[in-house]
């Protein structure tokens, strides 16, 4: 018997107050920063990249640079797949509502921004490694991404989604840094230039499987192209501010994270090799340990493989194949 898989919503405030949730995936972006001694001062520090590049992109009516502010909720999204009442921790997002101090409102911004997902670190920590073991070149299995594809989509088609937001998801990562990107004459007031990559990278072909398109643009004052996954129409679909909001959180967490491409002290040019040995980059004063995060990803894929993905087998390709049918 296969059922319907049931999403809940928790939301928590992402301030510098916040500390992880025990489900919460440790090597997200927010959940990094809010670890060790420094927590507090790298949130603080974070916060603020996030509100001072909000304000350099949205100058007008804004002649100090300090009219708006960006609130950030951390939405995680729990699914339970037999029925049985036992919740597993599917998905976390962000939340942005932008704070707009001048005419005291709070306008509605976009939800996805950051995207984390425990099957998707058991896809890429486990499963793909497995998967090409014992072969003499790198293979990517036909169905890879299939079911956290199904999954995704489920939860954005679900009527938990629609009664919560108003707006399909739009999330933004880092470009491939193994990957060509040449700037096209495309120019966009918030966005800047767009680029296109010479050939999709598997990240693509994975949000491909979640319905998601992909395009890459540079905003202005950038170091490097943001990639954009969204649905529909994604410069039509949304306002300036909504996508600023977007811009200005995840080309802070980028900068942190990836100073190499993204805090870069050159920004990219007409055509554009994104690397991670760049040298000549600037550090954030806000502590990351990227080793701990690459570390994590392989214990928390092999946490869903225990958790979720064998216990559940059978369920799953019931519901797979009906998602499918």
């Amino acid at each position: 018997m296969t059922r319907d898989v049931t999403f809940t919503i928790r939301s928590l405030r992402f301030d510098e107050e916040y500390a992880p949730a025990d489900s919460t995936r440790l090597t997200t972006n927010f959940a990094n920063l809010a670890r060790g001694e420094n927590r507090q001062q790298n949130l603080r520090g974070a916060l603020r990249m996030i509100d001072n590049r909000f304000n350099a992109l949205a100058p007008w009516d804004n002649p100090e640079g300090n009219r708006y502010g960006v609130a950030l909720d951390i939405v995680s999204v729990d699914l339970d797949i037999d029925g049985s009442g036992s919740a597993f921790p599917a998905i976390e997002v962000l939340k942005t509502t932008i704070l707009d101090h001048k005419a005291g409102a709070r306008i509605d911004g976009l939800v996805g921004n950051n995207f984390s997902s425990y099957v998707r670190d058991y896809d890429f920590s486990v499963r793909l490694p497995a998967y090409n073991k014992d072969r003499s070149g790198f293979v990517i299995p036909d169905d890879f991404g299939d079911l956290h594809g199904k999954l995704f989509r489920s939860f954005v088609s679900s009527d938990t989604y629609s009664a919560r937001f108003r707006k399909p998801p739009v999330i933004c990562l880092s470009v491939s840094h193994n990957k060509v990107y040449r700037r096209t004459a495309n120019h966009h007031p918030v966005m800047g230039f767009e680029y296109l990559a010479n050939e999709p990278s598997l990240t693509e072909e994975y949000f491909r499987k979640m319905g998601m398109q992909v395009r890459y643009f540079m905003p202005p004052e950038s170091a490097a192209p943001l990639a954009f996954y969204f649905f529909g129409d994604l410069l039509n679909d949304h306002t300036n501010l909504e996508l600023i909001g977007t811009i200005a959180t995840m080309e802070t967490f980028q900068r942190i994270y990836r100073p190499e491409i993204y805090n870069a002290n050159s920004a990219a040019g007409a055509v554009y090799r994104p690397s991670l040995e760049q040298p000549d980059h600037s550090l954030t004063r806000i502590v990351y340990d990227r080793e701990e995060r690459s570390r994590l990803a392989a214990e928390q894929g092999k946490f869903a493989e225990d958790h979720f993905i064998k216990p559940h087998r059978a369920v799953l390709d019931a519901w797979s194949a009906r998602f499918a049918a």
